[in-house]
């Protein structure tokens, strides 16, 4: 069958999918998801490990759209109005799952190198879907921006906790390794040369976007230069092996910043015009990848993961908030909003497994493919669950169908 005929029969499919679950009153991602689980390798095998490799790129694309969206979000006057509250969320909750989830699985394993790997796993999240429950049901108010900043910012401080921890963890392993030795130094800025970098080259693409775009009048041109940003974002970002999500959320941070939150809505609102159609593509490719057949051999450790994460980010955000004095939805409901967790984490996973192919040792061989199996399968867990747990705390908020 030619790919084209596959991926319209899948998207239609999906749709439909979509379109009954929403009836259930569940996200329409989450049948997006259903089908490519049925379509994947899991089940009915439609989709070829190459055939979705070769789709790669719908993937990038979507997460480079969602990226620019959050940033035209980020107006620095409308985050002042949160007060100091979203900045002690996003260290609270980022935190409080490193540290939680270090303890919980050194408690559970007592080896201390797998400990601070899942750790360095847990702060990462998956904007995606975040951002697609949001737009699905147009929330708005305090707890939807929150939600903005903080899925777009807690992943820069993720990859910064993921360098500082791993760097400890190859320490240690190879410590174990006679004649062996690792440049702690030399990861740790590594990860602040991916941050630097991805937020430099994001705020000057930003910058020139915001002397373009507002003498554009037309939406159909509008359309056309913001693909062209958020393309270059994201090949510049996988050449120099830099963050699409950071440099793209740059972007649009700087744009809304120079340019006014009006001029900000006015380009979102075009870009609203294509993430449904992205939405589908990118959850049923998501679930397509997804191996169900792994979650029964998740075994103790997944679990302490899912449970040290849950706790981690809902009570650290809850804690962050306190602290912060921020809105009272926000205090209680964003903890919920934020546990969505797929892409990022199985990217960072995977530089793990070949770190540890690298070390050679067994010690860390079984740490490379243990951490790799259960990122996975833990994401099939909060990949579904996260967007219905957002969509909860948006309703239980008031801020679903909520006119602006």
């Amino acid at each position: 069958m030619k790919p084209f005929l596959i991926i319209a029969i899948a998207a239609s499919a999906a749709y439909m999918m979509g379109f009954l679950t929403k009836k259930l009153r569940l996200p329409s991602l989450v049948g997006y998801m259903i089908t490519g689980v049925i379509l994947g390798g899991s089940i009915g095998k439609v989709f070829s490990n190459e055939f979705l490799g070769n789709l790669h790129f719908i993937s990038d694309m979507v997460l480079g759209y969602v990226a620019i969206t959050i940033g035209l979000e980020l107006s620095i006057p409308a985050l002042r109005k949160q007060g100091k509250g979203i900045v002690t969320i996003i260290f609270a909750e980022s935190f409080g799952a490193f540290f939680i989830v270090t303890a919980a699985i050194y408690l559970f394993t007592r080896d201390l190198p797998l400990a601070l790997v899942f750790g360095a796993m847990a702060p990462a999240s998956a904007p995606a879907g975040t951002v697609a429950v949001i737009q699905e049901y147009r929330a708005h108010g305090n707890l939807t921006k929150a939600l903005y900043a903080v899925v777009g910012f807690d992943d820069g401080l993720a990859i910064i906790i993921f360098g500082v921890a791993f760097a400890m963890a190859k320490t240690i392993l190879a410590s174990e390794i006679p004649g062996a030795s690792v440049n702690t130094i030399g990861g740790l800025l590594t990860a602040g040369k991916e941050i630097v970098l991805s937020l430099t080259i994001g705020g000057a693409m930003g910058f020139v976007l915001a002397k373009i775009l507002p003498r554009v009048q037309q939406t159909s041109e509008i359309i056309i230069i913001s693909f062209c940003a958020i393309a270059f974002g994201i090949g510049i970002s996988n050449q120099l092996h830099l963050s699409l999500i950071l440099t793209n959320m740059m972007v649009g941070l700087v744009f809304v910043n120079i340019t006014g939150e009006h001029s900000g809505h006015r380009i979102s609102s075009t870009l609203s015009q294509l993430m449904p159609l992205l939405f589908v593509l990118f959850f049923m490719l998501a679930g397509a990848h997804l191996n169900i057949w792994a979650l029964p051999a998740l075994g103790g450790i997944g679990l302490v993961y899912i449970i040290g994460r849950s706790l981690g980010l809902m009570g650290g955000a809850y804690v962050g908030a306190t602290i912060g004095k921020a809105d009272d939805n926000i205090r209680k409901y964003l903890g919920m909003g934020i546990l969505s967790q797929a892409g990022v984490a199985i990217g960072l996973a995977l530089v793990v497994s070949s770190e540890a192919t690298t070390l050679g040792s067994p010690h860390a061989l079984w740490i490379g493919s243990s951490v790799l199996a259960s990122v996975t399968a833990t994401s099939i867990v909060f990949e579904i669950a996260g967007p219905v747990l957002t969509k909860i705390a948006l309703t239980k908020a008031g801020e679903i169908n909520r006119k602006s």
